[in-house]
């Protein structure tokens, strides 16, 4: 499994998560570069992803909904502030109150710094997410953003494994 550590510090009001890959860091970029390659990860195997919008620059946004096996919809946007292809990109995640993609100022939002480093055996992927409290950490925490997200993350290998389409 790519994902190798998880850590959440209620102080520096972060979660990490560090995963590792058999592929290259250009080949790692174009998953998340991809609208359609990201649709195949983002989110756990049980609530498929759909981007809407997808524009992986700087002042760009990217806006997607994750369907349950119900057939509901949970909606969230990225706003994209920097990128550092194919390296690093940096975006602020939120979740949105439906298909207009507005904020749901209800719920917590984060600064995110996703980098990909190379290392002797592919790619270091590392994802972290900065909150603008403890009990926002402490809510998405709660909802099994771990969970959730390393489900995603894990997935990510069987796609760079796939021929190329």
């Amino acid at each position: 499994m790519p994902v190798t550590d998880v850590q959440h510090d209620l102080d520096a009001l972060t979660l990490t998560i560090t995963a590792d890959f058999a592929a290259p860091v250009e080949r790692v970029w174009e998953v998340y570069a991809d609208p359609r390659q990201l649709e195949r990860v983002w989110g756990p195997p049980t609530h498929p992803a759909t981007f809407v919008d997808h524009d992986l620059v700087p002042g760009g946004r990217m806006t997607y909904y994750m369907t349950s096996p119900e057939g509901e919809k949970y909606y969230a946007y990225w706003d994209v502030a920097a990128v550092d292809r194919p390296t690093s990109f940096t975006f602020t995640d939120g979740f949105a109150v439906d298909e207009t993609f507005a904020a749901d100022t209800e719920m917590p939002e984060s600064s995110n710094v996703y980098s990909f480093t190379p290392t002797d055996d592919g790619t270091r992927a590392t994802f972290v997410a900065t909150y603008a409290s403890a009990e926002a950490l402490e809510r998405v925490l709660a909802m099994g953003v771990v969970e959730g997200a390393t489900a995603s993350i894990n997935q990510i290998d069987d796609l760079l494994a796939a021929p190329a389409a």
